[in-house]
């Protein structure tokens, strides 16, 4: 039995730039499309071409995609003048491109209100929209804005919309969730009643998230005749976002009420660089990845309880809906207080620590996590000062640097600027070394004590150049006067690592030099730095 084929429609550079804090640069739309078409999607929409000079510019180059079409967007032609005459379009025709994605009206109430014309001249507008770049042998895509509330209002008129561009030779006909209010059974029935007028096979769904059901919705449109999917990378898109083809390729391509009847281009190679695309997103727009986002959040295959560690152990399907590594994923043992010996077991492997499951040491470490936790620590989110624990309970870890004394100061200057001062001896080989330093807070100051003298640790100066504070939180666990505070810091370096440490005291500053020690232990550890004398 042939299967059908889906399409893949990514519009993260266009409709994912409406989110409100991103802006792409040229850079950014490269990187990001590079990644789209590694991926295998069959589209990229990256722009509007002459609505603003980073679109144009954009679409202008030459890009070479192995795998994609690339796409340029834009609206029907404006009444009163000729698609010929329309600026908007001559832009979109000059691009660089051979598909296009024109939005068009098709809920009555909007072009009575909204464009304030006869329901007879939109129609026109489209037809002869289509017309155009069809005529110019251009794949013609329409995406017919607020469809499902207009359906519901006029169901007519909004065929008639959608006709209109299909009867002039648009390869596709999106039908578009705009507001993201409607709810899966009503995409069913009325993607259902639209094949009956336009055939499966040049139908399109753009839904949105306004109810946490774009997914769904889309899903829903597939199984009821929809062909074309568009999405963006993590969902990415204004106000709640769109539907996320991080979770729809996998589904598609592994669950088998889909992959039994669909095919996508994407091959069991290309779609291990689903987590990679997802976390490259991210890190263009400098945010903290969402660590629960299905398939490719860092706590996609994560696990907790004892007793799912152990399932997992003896079979991963237990817990496991698909295999991590099939997305690109990882899967992440998760060490706490409900921890159990075969989390410890099984976290030591993930670290390469091979050790007998009745050595001593495990039920040693596993008393220290729990005794710990029980005090403020949480290992959940620090994996780093997990593993240096580990190994120093092992005893794998060799001693580095020592800061035997700090001092760190507080205060208002004269022009009423707080100014945080940090001084700092260190220990390296026998040889004291007095660093000291200034920063816009204690933590910073202290850290900045020890980076910016650097050079003065000949032994270790090239492993920490790189080195660099992220993210720095602070947690109060309880209150009163020996209120006990929790330190958490994210670091990374040159090559693109990232990781966390953890620190607990009733004073802030130490808690915070706790977790600063442990990024600088873990960065030397991982880069096979010489132990010190």
């Amino acid at each position: 039995m042939s299967k059908e084929r889906l399409y893949i429609f990514d519009t993260t550079l266009r409709d994912g730039a409406q989110t409100q804090g991103v802006d792409f640069s040229i850079e950014d739309k490269e990187k990001i499309a590079s990644a789209l078409d590694n991926l295998g999607v069959d589209y990229i929409e990256a722009g509007w071409p002459g609505a603003n000079l980073t679109d144009t510019e954009f679409f202008q180059k030459n890009h070479n995609f192995k795998n994609s079409k690339l796409t340029s967007f834009g609206m029907t032609k404006k009444s009163g003048r000729s698609v010929e005459n329309d600026p908007g379009l001559s832009a979109i025709m000059n691009s660089n491109t051979s598909s296009v994605c024109l939005v068009g009206k098709s809920w009555d109430f909007h072009v009575d209100v909204a464009l304030g014309i006869k329901k007879e001249e939109n129609l026109e507008n489209i037809s002869e929209s289509a017309k155009h770049f069809v005529k110019a042998k251009k794949e013609f895509m329409f995406d017919a804005e607020h469809f499902f509330d207009g359906y519901k209002a006029n169901s007519k008129y909004a065929l008639a919309c959608i006709k209109a561009a299909y009867n002039e030779g648009a390869r596709w006909i999106v039908l578009c969730d705009t507001n993201g209010g409607t709810l899966p059974h009503e995409v069913s029935q009325i993607v259902s009643e639209v094949c009956k007028v336009i055939p499966g096979k040049n139908l399109g769904i753009h839904a949105h998230n306004d109810t946490g059901n774009a997914v769904a919705n889309t899903l829903a449109a597939v199984l009821s005749g929809a062909r074309q999917v568009q999405g963006t990378i993590n969902g990415l898109g204004e106000r709640c976002g769109n539907a996320n083809l991080m979770s729809l390729i996998p589904t598609f391509y592994f669950k088998k009420d889909f992959s039994s009847k669909f095919e996508i281009k994407i091959n069991s190679s290309n779609i291990k660089n689903l987590t990679e695309c997802s976390r490259l997103l991210d890190e263009v727009l400098n945010r903290k990845p969402n660590m629960h986002l299905p398939y490719v959040g860092a706590a996609a295959f994560s696990h907790k309880g004892g007793l799912h560690v152990s399932a997992v152990q003896k079979d991963p399907k237990t817990y496991e809906h698909i295999s991590p590594e099939s997305v690109g994923n990882n899967r992440n043992i998760v060490i706490s207080d409900q921890s159990g010996k075969s989390n410890i077991i099984s976290r030591l492997k993930t670290i390469n620590i091979n050790i007998d499951e009745n050595d001593p040491k495990i039920k040693k470490l596993l008393d220290e996590v729990k005794d710990r936790e029980f005090i403020g620590y949480s290992y959940d989110g620090a994996d780093a000062s997990f593993e240096l624990l580990a190994r120093r309970i092992i005893g794998e870890i060799p001693r580095y640097i020592s800061i035997t004394e700090y001092d760190v100061s507080v205060k208002k200057n004269h022009l009423g600027m707080i100014v945080s001062s940090a001084k700092a001896q260190l220990e390296v080989d026998g040889e004291k070394i007095v660093c000291e330093g200034e920063g816009n807070g204690p933590v910073n100051a202290l850290d900045n004590a020890i980076r910016n003298n650097v050079d003065r640790l000949v032994k270790y100066s090239n492993y920490l150049k790189d080195l660099k504070l992220v993210d720095y939180k602070v947690r109060i666990l309880n209150t009163g006067t020996e209120a006990v505070t929790r330190v958490s810091i994210e670091s990374s370096d040159a090559k693109g690592k990232n990781w966390f440490t953890i620190g607990v005291s009733t004073n802030i500053i130490e808690a915070s030099f706790k977790a600063l020690i442990d990024s600088l232990d873990y960065k030397l550890f991982k880069d096979n730095a010489p132990a010190s004398k």
